[in-house]
């Protein structure tokens, strides 16, 4: 018996990069579901949803659109992003594939955990987290993302600064300039305080809301990893001095890579994406973990970054036993 070809559901407005990786899920043979209202209607079959068969569509064989795609930490689409821990807010995301592949490992399966012969389509799901939210539960999608304290528990070796993970309530007892962010979402801006008083006040944030407190870091250049199965299996540049700048993985960014896995590999689920880059002195260090599901592409090879999105949000009946514990 064939096996039913799987879902890739989008939201309603797509970013450069979802256009991208549509181009890339079509030419896979995927089907695409496109919502195309702002109420999320059950079924992918209702009149609240567009589909493209597997094969066809728009940019069914192009690398996706020229635009500038303005893409948060998280990947939700239309947030500028505050980039790393360089306090470098607004990079917008280039569109599509620049054909800067990012040199990444060709290592295991490129084909993410999905449904056997007979079972029915498995579904899979790119976007920000507010739709993912919404949707993934009623399809049945279970959401993969790193815990959010995973960037505080590395290794100082691994960060190079100080990272803490506290309420926000905490917070704002700061008294110097710090890099302060939501873990996995935009809930509190991605950038850098002059103190805490400068915060996102309680009557805008619970005052137990985790964030993300580092000691102000600026970076030489910026990578995108996208891991899967503790490799990394796609990845490519995409800041310089706070700028976008589209580009290859070098060998170093793939080494260093290759070091966050060997030290904290087990710490994270089989699919996520991690930004890491290199200050001007040339050490390295993790930026922050982000939700593959949720994450744009820049400029690595977007059939491999495909591969990252439908592992991270796939069927919650697929899941592994390691993978359980990295659920939103």
């Amino acid at each position: 018996m064939t096996r039913p070809p799987r879902t890739l559901v989008l939201p309603p407005r797509l970013t450069a990069s979802a256009r991208t990786l549509r181009a890339a899920a079509l030419r896979r043979g995927l089907r695409i579901v496109e919502a195309t209202a702002s109420a999320v209607p059950e079924g992918l079959d209702g009149p609240g949803w567009a589909g493209w068969p597997e094969g066809a569509g728009p940019d069914a064989s192009s690398g996706g659109s020229g635009d500038a795609e303005a893409a948060g930490n998280s990947g939700a689409a239309g947030n500028a992003e505050a980039a790393g821990n360089s306090g470098a807010a607004g990079n917008a995301e280039a569109a599509g594939n620049s054909g800067a592949a990012g040199n990444a490992e060709a290592a295991g399966s490129a084909e993410a955990a999905g449904n056997t012969a007979g079972e029915a389509p498995s579904v899979h799901l790119h976007a920000g987290p507010s739709f993912a939210d919404v949707v993934a539960p009623a399809l049945g999608i279970a959401l993969l993302e790193a815990p959010a304290d995973w960037l505080a528990r590395l290794p100082r070796a691994l960060t190079r600064r100080e990272i803490l993970a506290l309420p926000i309530g905490e917070a704002y007892r700061l008294r110097r300039p710090a890099f302060v962010k939501s873990p996995n979402d935009k809930g509190v801006p991605a950038l850098v305080y002059a103190d805490g008083s400068r915060l996102p006040g309680p009557d805008a944030v619970d005052p137990e809301t985790v964030v993300l407190v580092s000691d102000v870091m600026t970076f030489a250049d910026e990578y995108r990893l996208h891991l899967l199965d503790g490799t990394v299996h796609a990845a490519g540049q995409y800041a310089e001095s706070g700028r976008l700048r589209l580009g290859p993985a070098g060998g170093d960014a793939l080494a260093f890579g290759r070091e966050v896995l060997a030290a904290a590999g087990e710490t994270l689920p089989s699919a996520i994406v991690v930004d890491v880059g290199r200050d001007d002195t040339g050490r390295w260090a993790v930026i922050e973990a982000n939700a593959a599901w949720a994450s744009g592409c820049y400029s690595a090879d977007p059939d491999r970054a495909l591969d990252t999105v439908l592992r991270a949000a796939g069927p919650a009946t697929g899941l592994s036993p390691h993978d359980r514990g990295f659920v939103r």
